[in-house]
């Protein structure tokens, strides 16, 4: 059983998931190279990542490896009803529809839970915390699972320390092959395009303000001075402040930046990171967006309490009008950008990140006993999933000789 709307737009998701598989070689080779030995036979999956085309041809790849695989939407907003449609028609369940309320959100998060699974790939720990909360009865029977976020990752982290965690969760987010460019040029392009698809505005001049610098907020820096905006970068750490700096950005606190950006980008899975004092500050026609896994970056309540809402002049852009006839802009309710109002990530970054997941499941599905904790994915694992994109982009590299791993060994 599904719960879905439009499901007759399956066609139209299919095109869009042959699309993207057709530019995700590395998922595509992993198929071919595990799907005559069913490797997931009898496995029961539950993925809950942003339902587009790119989350649709994973878990069409491990159905074609024999998992009984579910989906749910990790995002009411990134949710794309015709992919949606298109896996259901393919035999995948899913639970999951564009817009859905916060009940209906919780709704199909719950029934995707309910389904008994064994293994779980998550991106925000939506999924893995629901589990844990409502059905704990089903927690012996899952074999482990995998966390795509930084924010989600934080949360595992806080119940593995308070002890709560009731099986392993591989940290996907934390292989080089997911941050170093699913996090920093995923994200950077990707927000871009969310951005002035959504506004049709010209970056080139303006002055961006991006709220954190990590991998996330690196890449947005970077898409944006090469647009030819005027940077400042606003953070609580001293050594990425540090970076940032050396990097050429400019760097303040947010309640100085506030009143000088023309555009602002919060990055740092925090909340209230854009609050009260920073938004009275915000000049005429400020445009705020985030790009962080939940919509508690720019303080919404703060925004509504100072502001009148003034209706929508775009689609995905929501209008605040201040006492003294300011303006400022809130892009996709202040979700994520990047797929509340695009097609989130390019599908070659994607098949990194996929394929990573899918090693990961593997490696669950394939090694004993585990601690319950939040682990890293074996690095020999990273090593095959970048050889594998080498290899695709027609790339080779130097090998090291005996003689050369024996100077390295050596003292």
């Amino acid at each position: 059983m599904s719960m879905i709307r439009s499901p007759e737009k399956a066609a139209e998701g299919q095109k869009k998931i042959d699309w993207a598989g057709r530019h995700m070689p590395v998922l595509g080779r992993l198929a071919e190279e595990y799907a005559p030995a069913q490797p997931f036979a009898g496995a029961k999956m539950a993925v809950c990542i942003h339902l587009e085309a790119k989350t649709a041809y994973m878990a069409t790849v491990f159905q074609r490896c024999g998992a009984e695989v579910t989906v749910t939407g990790s995002n009411p907003l990134s949710t794309q009803d015709d992919v949606a449609a298109a896996l259901v028609k393919q035999g995948l369940a899913v639970f999951a529809w564009h817009g859905a309320t916060a009940e209906e959100y919780a709704d199909h998060i719950r029934r995707t839970v309910e389904t008994g699974p064994h293994l779980l790939i998550d991106d925000g720990g939506d999924l893995i915390t629901a589990l844990h909360r409502e059905r704990p009865e089903l927690l012996p029977q899952v074999r482990g699972g995998a966390e795509e976020t930084t924010t989600g990752l934080n949360r595992l982290r806080a119940m593995a320390a308070a002890g709560e965690l009731a099986f392993p969760v591989i940290a996907v987010n934390d292989a080089s092959c997911k941050y170093l460019f699913d996090n920093r040029y995923g994200t950077g392009q990707s927000v871009w395009e969310g951005i002035m698809r959504t506004t049709n505005l010209l970056v080139a001049g303006k002055t961006v303000v991006v709220a954190g610098f990590g991998w996330c907020g690196r890449g947005v820096a970077l898409r944006a001075a090469g647009l030819g905006a005027q940077v400042i970068v606003t953070e609580v750490n001293p050594v990425r402040a540090l970076e940032a700096a050396v990097e050429g950005y400019r760097v303040m606190p947010m309640r100085r930046a506030a009143a000088l950006g023309d555009i602002f980008v919060t990055t740092t899975g925090c909340n209230r990171v854009i609050g009260e004092e920073d938004l009275l500050s915000l000049k005429d026609g400020a445009i705020l967006a985030n790009a962080g896994h939940f919509d508690v970056e720019i303080d919404k309540a703060a925004l509504n309490s100072l502001a009148q809402a003034a209706g929508r002049p775009r689609k995905n852009i929501e209008e605040y009008r201040f006492p003294d006839g300011r303006r400022v802009y809130l892009l996709a309710e202040g979700r994520l950008v990047n797929l509340a109002a695009g097609d989130g990530h390019p599908a070659e970054i994607m098949d990194l990140s996929f394929a990573l997941q899918f090693l990961a499941m593997d490696y669950l599905r394939r090694a004993g006993e585990l601690p319950h904790d939040v682990l890293p994915l074996p690095e020999e694992l990273d090593r095959r999933v970048a050889g594998f994109k080498l290899s695709a982009m027609g790339i080779t590299i130097d090998s090291l000789t005996e003689t050369q791993r024996d100077y390295l060994g050596s003292y």
